[in-house]
Protein backbone atom coordinates (compact mmCIF):
# COMPACT_ATOMS: atom_id res chain seq x y z
CA UNK A 1 0.00 0.00 0.00
CA UNK A 2 1.74 3.45 -1.12
CA UNK A 3 1.14 6.13 0.98
CA UNK A 4 0.41 10.04 -0.80
CA UNK A 5 0.94 13.30 0.47
CA UNK A 6 -1.76 15.48 0.54
CA UNK A 7 -1.14 19.41 0.47
CA UNK A 8 -3.99 21.88 1.44
CA UNK A 9 -4.01 25.65 0.63
CA UNK A 10 -1.42 26.52 3.75
CA UNK A 11 0.59 23.57 2.72
CA UNK A 12 1.11 24.80 -0.69
CA UNK A 13 1.47 28.10 0.27
CA UNK A 14 4.27 27.27 3.05
CA UNK A 15 6.14 24.97 0.07
CA UNK A 16 5.95 27.68 -2.75
CA UNK A 17 7.02 31.40 -2.31
CA UNK A 18 5.84 33.94 -4.90
CA UNK A 19 9.22 34.37 -5.90
CA UNK A 20 9.55 30.54 -6.58
CA UNK A 21 5.80 31.00 -8.49
CA UNK A 22 7.45 33.39 -10.91
CA UNK A 23 10.63 30.91 -11.45
CA UNK A 24 8.84 27.80 -11.66
CA UNK A 25 6.00 29.27 -14.07
CA UNK A 26 8.67 31.41 -16.39
CA UNK A 27 10.47 27.61 -17.03
CA UNK A 28 7.16 26.49 -17.50
CA UNK A 29 6.26 28.74 -20.18
CA UNK A 30 10.18 27.83 -21.94
CA UNK A 31 9.63 24.24 -21.90
CA UNK A 32 5.97 24.33 -23.61
CA UNK A 33 7.59 26.99 -26.16
CA UNK A 34 10.19 24.49 -26.76
CA UNK A 35 7.87 21.44 -27.21
CA UNK A 36 8.93 19.48 -24.03
CA UNK A 37 6.21 20.17 -22.27
CA UNK A 38 2.60 19.09 -23.33
CA UNK A 39 -0.90 20.38 -22.63
CA UNK A 40 -4.01 18.54 -24.07
CA UNK A 41 -7.11 21.43 -24.45
CA UNK A 42 -8.70 22.52 -21.71
CA UNK A 43 -12.01 20.92 -21.09
CA UNK A 44 -15.34 23.51 -20.00
CA UNK A 45 -18.09 21.77 -18.72
CA UNK A 46 -20.69 24.80 -18.13
CA UNK A 47 -23.38 25.35 -16.08
CA UNK A 48 -23.26 29.03 -16.51
CA UNK A 49 -24.55 31.40 -15.27
CA UNK A 50 -24.21 29.53 -11.95
CA UNK A 51 -20.35 28.46 -13.07
CA UNK A 52 -18.29 25.82 -14.61
CA UNK A 53 -15.91 22.85 -14.11
CA UNK A 54 -13.05 22.79 -15.65
CA UNK A 55 -10.70 19.86 -16.45
CA UNK A 56 -6.83 20.34 -17.24
CA UNK A 57 -4.19 17.81 -18.17
CA UNK A 58 -0.21 18.36 -18.21
CA UNK A 59 2.96 16.64 -18.78
CA UNK A 60 6.52 17.11 -18.27
CA UNK A 61 9.37 17.27 -15.78
CA UNK A 62 8.90 13.52 -14.98
CA UNK A 63 5.42 14.29 -14.00
CA UNK A 64 1.96 13.80 -15.26
CA UNK A 65 -1.07 16.42 -13.69
CA UNK A 66 -5.09 16.72 -14.09
CA UNK A 67 -6.46 19.97 -12.33
CA UNK A 68 -9.91 19.43 -11.77
CA UNK A 69 -11.41 23.21 -10.80
CA UNK A 70 -14.71 25.04 -10.56
CA UNK A 71 -14.94 29.11 -10.96
CA UNK A 72 -18.51 29.68 -9.37
CA UNK A 73 -18.84 33.83 -9.23
CA UNK A 74 -21.43 34.09 -6.62
CA UNK A 75 -20.93 32.06 -4.38
CA UNK A 76 -18.86 34.58 -1.78
CA UNK A 77 -22.00 35.61 -1.39
CA UNK A 78 -23.82 32.34 -0.01
CA UNK A 79 -20.10 32.09 2.35
CA UNK A 80 -18.25 30.16 -0.34
CA UNK A 81 -14.73 30.27 -2.21
CA UNK A 82 -15.36 31.38 -6.03
CA UNK A 83 -12.78 28.32 -6.89
CA UNK A 84 -12.68 25.09 -5.44
CA UNK A 85 -10.44 21.53 -6.60
CA UNK A 86 -8.27 19.10 -6.48
CA UNK A 87 -4.35 18.39 -8.28
CA UNK A 88 -3.57 15.62 -8.81
CA UNK A 89 -0.05 14.33 -9.45
CA UNK A 90 1.18 11.22 -11.03
CA UNK A 91 4.60 9.43 -11.65
CA UNK A 92 5.09 9.67 -15.53
CA UNK A 93 7.28 6.56 -15.50
CA UNK A 94 5.26 4.63 -14.16
CA UNK A 95 1.58 6.37 -13.50
CA UNK A 96 2.12 6.41 -9.84
CA UNK A 97 0.10 9.60 -7.81
CA UNK A 98 2.38 10.93 -6.31
CA UNK A 99 0.81 13.92 -4.28
CA UNK A 100 -2.22 15.32 -4.55
CA UNK A 101 -2.65 19.41 -4.14
CA UNK A 102 -5.55 21.98 -3.28
CA UNK A 103 -6.42 23.41 -6.53
CA UNK A 104 -7.17 26.65 -5.52
CA UNK A 105 -3.90 27.74 -3.85
CA UNK A 106 -2.13 26.19 -6.90
CA UNK A 107 -4.35 28.53 -9.55
CA UNK A 108 -3.67 32.03 -7.11
CA UNK A 109 0.24 31.39 -7.35
CA UNK A 110 0.18 30.39 -10.55
CA UNK A 111 -2.32 33.21 -11.61
CA UNK A 112 -0.62 35.95 -9.71
CA UNK A 113 3.27 34.75 -11.34
CA UNK A 114 1.75 34.47 -14.95
CA UNK A 115 0.29 38.48 -14.32
CA UNK A 116 3.42 40.11 -12.61
CA UNK A 117 6.00 37.56 -15.46
CA UNK A 118 4.41 39.16 -18.29
CA UNK A 119 4.19 42.77 -16.63
CA UNK A 120 7.77 42.49 -16.66
CA UNK A 121 8.47 41.50 -19.42
CA UNK A 122 6.25 43.36 -21.14
CA UNK A 123 6.19 46.70 -19.81
CA UNK A 124 8.52 49.57 -19.85
CA UNK A 125 11.97 49.23 -18.72
CA UNK A 126 11.71 52.48 -16.34
CA UNK A 127 8.15 51.22 -15.49
CA UNK A 128 7.13 52.70 -12.04
CA UNK A 129 3.77 52.24 -10.93
CA UNK A 130 1.87 48.83 -10.81
CA UNK A 131 -1.96 48.37 -9.38
CA UNK A 132 -4.29 45.37 -9.46
CA UNK A 133 -7.89 45.47 -9.97
CA UNK A 134 -10.07 43.18 -8.40
CA UNK A 135 -8.28 41.88 -5.07
CA UNK A 136 -10.35 38.54 -4.83
CA UNK A 137 -8.16 35.48 -3.95
CA UNK A 138 -6.30 35.54 -7.41
CA UNK A 139 -5.79 39.58 -7.06
CA UNK A 140 -4.71 39.03 -3.74
CA UNK A 141 -1.86 36.93 -5.24
CA UNK A 142 -0.66 39.12 -8.22
CA UNK A 143 -0.28 41.58 -5.12
CA UNK A 144 2.02 39.36 -3.09
CA UNK A 145 3.71 38.79 -6.06
CA UNK A 146 4.40 42.37 -7.17
CA UNK A 147 5.67 43.09 -3.54
CA UNK A 148 7.61 40.17 -3.50
CA UNK A 149 9.31 41.46 -6.64
CA UNK A 150 10.13 44.40 -4.83
CA UNK A 151 7.23 46.70 -6.63
CA UNK A 152 4.75 48.96 -4.62
CA UNK A 153 1.66 48.37 -5.84
CA UNK A 154 -1.80 50.09 -5.74
CA UNK A 155 -5.06 47.92 -4.76
CA UNK A 156 -9.00 49.05 -6.28
CA UNK A 157 -11.90 46.92 -5.84
CA UNK A 158 -15.39 47.71 -6.07
CA UNK A 159 -15.48 46.29 -2.61
CA UNK A 160 -13.89 49.19 -1.27
CA UNK A 161 -13.87 47.87 2.22
CA UNK A 162 -12.11 44.62 0.93
CA UNK A 163 -9.78 46.71 -0.91
CA UNK A 164 -8.58 48.70 2.51
CA UNK A 165 -8.72 45.56 4.53
CA UNK A 166 -6.22 43.24 1.77
CA UNK A 167 -4.04 46.87 1.48
CA UNK A 168 -3.24 46.83 5.34
CA UNK A 169 -2.68 43.26 5.59
CA UNK A 170 -0.45 42.44 2.55
CA UNK A 171 1.50 46.21 2.96
CA UNK A 172 0.17 47.64 -0.49
CA UNK A 173 -1.28 50.68 -1.15
CA UNK A 174 -4.92 51.66 -2.12
CA UNK A 175 -5.72 53.44 -5.36
CA UNK A 176 -7.34 57.01 -4.84
CA UNK A 177 -10.15 55.68 -7.66
CA UNK A 178 -10.35 53.40 -10.22
CA UNK A 179 -9.03 55.62 -12.84
CA UNK A 180 -6.04 56.22 -11.32
CA UNK A 181 -5.55 52.47 -10.87
CA UNK A 182 -6.07 51.88 -14.36
CA UNK A 183 -3.57 54.62 -15.21
CA UNK A 184 -0.69 52.38 -13.83
CA UNK A 185 2.06 51.63 -15.54
CA UNK A 186 1.60 47.83 -15.12
CA UNK A 187 -1.60 46.83 -14.78
CA UNK A 188 -3.42 43.61 -13.54
CA UNK A 189 -6.92 43.10 -14.33
CA UNK A 190 -8.66 39.97 -11.99
CA UNK A 191 -12.21 40.79 -12.44
CA UNK A 192 -15.21 38.23 -13.12
CA UNK A 193 -14.85 38.98 -16.59
CA UNK A 194 -18.84 39.88 -16.84
CA UNK A 195 -18.49 43.83 -17.81
CA UNK A 196 -16.25 45.68 -19.66
CA UNK A 197 -13.78 47.51 -17.49
CA UNK A 198 -11.65 49.04 -20.33
CA UNK A 199 -12.92 50.82 -23.22
CA UNK A 200 -11.97 52.55 -26.00
CA UNK A 201 -9.15 54.64 -25.37
CA UNK A 202 -8.67 53.65 -21.57
CA UNK A 203 -5.25 52.75 -21.49
CA UNK A 204 -1.95 55.16 -22.71
CA UNK A 205 1.02 54.59 -24.65
CA UNK A 206 3.48 52.67 -22.45
CA UNK A 207 0.62 51.10 -20.57
CA UNK A 208 1.26 46.81 -20.12
CA UNK A 209 -2.10 45.54 -18.79
CA UNK A 210 -2.06 41.85 -17.82
CA UNK A 211 -5.81 40.35 -18.63
CA UNK A 212 -6.54 37.68 -15.76
CA UNK A 213 -10.59 37.89 -15.52
CA UNK A 214 -11.79 36.79 -18.69
CA UNK A 215 -11.00 33.02 -18.39
CA UNK A 216 -14.40 31.35 -20.31
CA UNK A 217 -16.73 31.46 -22.79
CA UNK A 218 -18.80 34.94 -22.99
CA UNK A 219 -15.98 36.75 -20.67
CA UNK A 220 -14.60 40.06 -21.74
CA UNK A 221 -12.99 43.17 -19.33
CA UNK A 222 -11.15 45.21 -22.76
CA UNK A 223 -13.63 45.88 -25.82
CA UNK A 224 -12.18 45.25 -29.34
CA UNK A 225 -11.20 48.65 -29.90
CA UNK A 226 -9.01 48.39 -27.31
CA UNK A 227 -7.48 45.39 -28.06
CA UNK A 228 -6.98 46.71 -31.31
CA UNK A 229 -4.68 49.20 -30.42
CA UNK A 230 -2.41 47.12 -28.56
CA UNK A 231 0.69 44.28 -29.13
CA UNK A 232 -1.25 41.39 -28.23
CA UNK A 233 0.49 38.36 -26.62
CA UNK A 234 -1.38 35.08 -24.82
CA UNK A 235 -0.32 32.18 -22.99
CA UNK A 236 -1.69 30.00 -25.62
CA UNK A 237 -3.59 30.59 -28.81
CA UNK A 238 -6.41 27.67 -28.64
CA UNK A 239 -7.48 28.67 -25.16
CA UNK A 240 -6.94 32.52 -25.65
CA UNK A 241 -9.06 32.59 -28.83
CA UNK A 242 -11.49 30.07 -27.52
CA UNK A 243 -12.45 30.81 -24.00
CA UNK A 244 -10.21 33.88 -23.26
CA UNK A 245 -10.05 38.17 -23.56
CA UNK A 246 -9.03 37.82 -27.26
CA UNK A 247 -12.01 35.17 -28.15
CA UNK A 248 -14.42 38.07 -29.01
CA UNK A 249 -12.26 39.96 -31.25
CA UNK A 250 -11.30 36.27 -32.97
CA UNK A 251 -14.97 35.78 -33.79
CA UNK A 252 -15.44 39.56 -35.31
CA UNK A 253 -12.71 39.08 -37.04
CA UNK A 254 -10.55 42.47 -35.77
CA UNK A 255 -7.35 39.89 -34.58
CA UNK A 256 -6.02 37.11 -35.84
CA UNK A 257 -3.64 34.50 -34.79
CA UNK A 258 -0.65 36.38 -36.32
CA UNK A 259 -1.39 39.32 -34.45
CA UNK A 260 -0.92 37.54 -31.15
CA UNK A 261 2.51 36.43 -29.57
CA UNK A 262 2.87 33.93 -27.19
CA UNK A 263 4.50 34.78 -24.36
CA UNK A 264 6.87 31.72 -24.22
CA UNK A 265 8.08 32.32 -27.24
CA UNK A 266 9.28 35.72 -26.13
CA UNK A 267 10.70 33.99 -23.15
CA UNK A 268 11.91 31.39 -25.09
CA UNK A 269 13.91 34.12 -26.86
CA UNK A 270 12.25 33.18 -30.66
CA UNK A 271 9.77 36.35 -30.53
CA UNK A 272 9.53 39.71 -29.66
CA UNK A 273 8.66 41.72 -26.95
CA UNK A 274 8.07 45.05 -26.32
CA UNK A 275 9.92 47.11 -28.84
CA UNK A 276 8.99 50.76 -28.12
CA UNK A 277 8.21 52.70 -24.94
CA UNK A 278 4.80 54.01 -26.83
CA UNK A 279 3.43 50.67 -27.20
CA UNK A 280 0.49 49.40 -25.64
CA UNK A 281 1.23 45.81 -24.75
CA UNK A 282 -1.88 43.49 -23.46
CA UNK A 283 -1.32 40.09 -22.50
CA UNK A 284 -4.41 37.45 -22.13
CA UNK A 285 -4.42 34.86 -18.99
CA UNK A 286 -6.38 32.08 -19.65
CA UNK A 287 -4.45 29.96 -17.31
CA UNK A 288 -2.20 26.43 -18.21
CA UNK A 289 -2.35 23.48 -16.85
CA UNK A 290 1.54 23.63 -17.52
CA UNK A 291 1.77 26.42 -14.83
CA UNK A 292 -0.14 24.47 -12.46
CA UNK A 293 2.46 21.49 -13.09
CA UNK A 294 4.83 23.75 -12.73
CA UNK A 295 3.91 25.27 -9.01
CA UNK A 296 2.92 21.82 -7.79
CA UNK A 297 6.32 19.99 -8.95
CA UNK A 298 7.82 22.76 -7.24
CA UNK A 299 5.95 22.35 -4.13
CA UNK A 300 6.52 18.30 -3.91
CA UNK A 301 10.04 19.60 -4.18
CA UNK A 302 9.49 21.56 -0.94
CA UNK A 303 7.48 19.02 1.32
CA UNK A 304 11.09 17.28 2.98
CA UNK A 305 9.71 16.77 6.68
CA UNK A 306 6.70 19.28 6.46
CA UNK A 307 4.18 16.96 8.62
CA UNK A 308 0.92 16.28 6.30
CA UNK A 309 -1.66 14.35 5.77
CA UNK A 310 -1.40 11.21 3.87
CA UNK A 311 -4.11 9.41 1.83
CA UNK A 312 -3.67 5.54 1.52
CA UNK A 313 -3.88 3.77 -1.77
Amino acid sequence: MSSVPVLDAAAVYRAVSPERAVEAVRDAFVAHARGEWSMPPKVYVTNYPAGDFRAMPALGGGYALLKWITSFPGNPAHGLPTVTGVVLVSDAANGQLRAVLDAASVTALRTGAAAVLAGEVLGRADAKTASVVGVGVNGQAAARTFLAQGRAVALWDVDSERARSVAAELGAEVAGSLDEALAADLLVTVTPGHSVLLGDGTLRPGQHVSLMGADGPGKAEATDGELQRARLYCDDWEQASHGGELAHAVESGVVTRADVTAIGDVLAGTAPGRESDDEITMFDSTGLAIQDLAIAIAAIAAVGDMDLPRLSL
